[in-house]
């Protein structure tokens, strides 16, 4: 079993969170900002972890690891700004096959303008590299093994795997889920946006889900506290509210899913709704869950 402490969960919820900005960034679509906005965010998210860590009980592993993500994170953001002339590839490309289409629709003589054409790097330099967002995850997953390990409460090595592999995969599954919640608001910032990536990170939800429920299923999991060999203190009930949480999650991915496909633009703003819902039913499902199982 493990122990639910601040510092583990505000790491596992700034890594899994950076992780899937890489996943939505990478592809060059959005604008500058929401990079900013993302990496701002699971920085001051990573140094509450720090802050909390040395607070209450210091695992010096995952405080190092937690500075490490503070640090390849800001690098990335200052990184950004300093290239923000230069734009996103993917959006420029995306604004110039618009507007060809657009004007062949339209059959107007007139070439697409020139600043359309032009890519970021003809434009003002180089961008952004997104590798960049890969490395602040992969420092984080270190103090995320660190603190999942620490928090074990036996000494058995496969209690201590289990606690790890729930510490690692919760911190996709809370990441996922936020960042789709984020992404949706963006489309307020970039109207134009295609959907696809927001149906992406709902996909990467609804994959992680099974894992996520199934790792805490195992011994000594959620079992226990439906036969009663743990005590949940309130008779039971959380253990309730536990798979209410994990199947209300999932259906609520697959209506999401189901509302992005529709051609209006108020379907966005629904399934952003939706998933600010899922966000409540997620942290339900890994925290409470763990929180249960530490008792």
């Amino acid at each position: 079993m493990i122990e639910l402490d601040a510092a583990t969960v505000l790491l596992q919820w700034a890594v899994g969170g950076l992780a899937f900005t890489w996943v939505t960034t990478r592809r060059r679509l959005l604008g500058i900002g929401y990079g900013w906005l993302m990496r701002s965010v699971f920085i001051a998210m990573a140094a509450g972890s720090i802050a909390a860590g040395l607070a209450v009980e210091t695992v010096v592993v995952r405080e190092v690891a937690s500075a490490g993500v503070v640090i390849a994170a800001s690098v990335a953001l200052v990184v950004s700004v300093i290239r923000r002339k230069a734009g996103v590839s993917g959006a420029h490309e995306l604004a110039s096959a618009r507007h060809e289409r657009v004007a062949t629709m339209l059959r107007t003589p007139e070439p697409v303008a020139e600043s359309v054409r032009q890519t970021p790097e003809s434009a003002t330099g180089s961008e952004f590299p997104p590798v960049l967002d890969v490395v602040a995850p992969l420092v984080g997953v270190i103090g995320l093994v660190a603190g999942g390990w620490a928090d074990a409460r036996t000494a058995g090595a496969g209690t201590h795997l289990l606690s790890v592999a729930r510490v690692v995969v919760g911190a996709a599954f809370l990441g996922s889920v936020t960042d789709a919640m984020l992404l949706g608001h963006w489309y307020l910032v970039q109207p134009g946006l295609p959907r696809a990536p927001l149906f992406e990170l709902n996909a990467w939800v609804a994959r992680i889900w099974p894992l996520e429920v199934a790792l805490l299923l195992l011994p000594t999991g959620m079992f226990s506290v439906f036969s009663g060999r743990i005590d949940d203190g309130y008779g039971g009930m959380l253990g309730w509210f536990w798979i209410a949480c994990a199947i209300t999650t999932i259906a609520l991915c697959i209506v999401t899913n189901a509302a992005l496909k529709e051609r209006s633009y108020s379907a966005v703003m629904a399934a952003t709704g939706l998933l600010y819902l899922a966000i409540l039913t997620a942290f339900g499902t890994d925290l409470v869950a763990r929180a249960v199982l530490a008792s």
